[in-house]
């Protein structure tokens, strides 16, 4: 049977309803999954995706505050009083390590609680996208749940989308089945780059891929708040190896088999 593989270029355009018994992949490139990533790559315990300020606030409260590292932002821009901003660059193992993330974010986060119903939830970005693809394939139902920017469509959300479905469409035995965002979104990945580079990702250098990203909506933005440097941060493209899963019981990400 062929594998169903759908995009979703911004939450809006799935309800939650039409995710469930699908496998999920939330995406937001700039930045919140990928600081994910780049958090439980550094030992961070866990990740607690917070759709407000108050929920984290509420976290750290509730535990040993030397546990717990507030993270996230507003506008792009760290929240005050909070440990950490959402840049990928500063989840470090030295400030990270066996400490619970509470992370509020005005994206990512948003397209998380979107997926409750979902059969599983996985986290996505270029940097572990190999290794995300390896862990889809064969799976039936894959939907990929674009962040976007403030309810807009965002480049860099839909390149990813495009990247894992013309890797999975490579490597499906029995064809894949795509909707139309799907067919759109590999169709911009494929236009993006030269033939072999976009057939062959591993072979996308990071500073061509930043160049991309910057086009975006979400890259503008970044580039305009004086955060260039996380456009090359989210451009590692393969770096980590771990596809870390959202707990939908207690809304925790954490270590694959954790």
């Amino acid at each position: 049977m062929p594998q169903q593989l759908h995009v979703y270029e911004v939450p809006s355009q799935a309800e939650p309803e039409e995710l469930a018994g699908w496998t999920v992949v939330v995406i937001d490139v700039l930045r919140a999954t990928t600081t994910i990533l780049y958090a439980l790559e550094a030992g961070a315990k866990e990740v607690v995706p917070c759709l407000e300020i108050d929920d984290a606030l509420k976290i750290a409260r509730d535990m040993p505050r030397s546990q717990v590292v507030l993270g996230g932002e507003r506008g792009g821009l760290p929240i005050e009083g909070f440990d950490l901003g959402n840049s990928p660059l500063e989840y470090d193992s030295a400030v990270v390590a066996g400490k619970t993330i509470a992370l509020a974010t005005t994206n990512g986060t948003r397209a998380m609680h979107r997926c409750r119903l979902a059969e599983s939830v996985l986290i996505g970005a270029f940097v572990n996208a190999a290794a995300l693809a390896g862990r889809l394939a064969g799976l039936p139902r894959i939907a990929f749940l674009c962040a976007g920017a403030d309810g807009e469509i965002t480049r860099d959300d839909v390149l990813f989308a495009g990247l894992m479905v013309e890797r999975l469409q490579r490597r499906a035995a029995t064809g894949c089945r795509l909707n139309p965002q799907a067919v759109d979104a590999r169709a911009q990945w494929m236009a993006s780059f030269p033939t072999p580079m976009a057939t062959d990702a591993e072979r996308v250098p990071p500073a061509l891929l930043a160049d991309q990203l910057r086009k975006g909506l979400a890259g503008q933005k970044l580039v305009a708040i004086g955060m260039e440097d996380d456009l090359y941060a989210a451009a590692r493209l393969d770096r980590f190896q771990i596809v870390p899963s959202l707990d939908l019981k207690t809304f925790r990400i954490g270590h694959p088999g954790t």
